[in-house]
């Protein structure tokens, strides 16, 4: 399995809202992401469904700015 197909699966979650709004953003963005941006959301989806949730939902803003960038293109999706 490539980096791609396994974080395809760890976009799966236990949350059915946490799993529409990845699935959505990975039917749009996926493709274009850059390697960073790729390290990026395989250290996101290391959060808890619910800690991810949140992130995604602006109910918690993520502690490090870096992760700013892709989880705004996650909620623009």
């Amino acid at each position: 399995m490539g980096e791609r197909d396994r974080i395809r699966w760890h976009c799966r979650r236990g949350m059915l809202e946490l799993d529409l709004l990845l699935q959505a953003f990975l039917d749009r963005h996926f493709e274009h992401l850059s390697a960073q941006e790729l390290a990026i959301l395989t250290e996101l989806l290391e959060y808890p469904d619910n800690d991810l949730l949140d992130l995604v939902t602006r109910r918690a803003e993520p502690c490090e700015e870096r992760l700013s960038l892709l989880l705004n293109l996650i909620r623009e999706s």
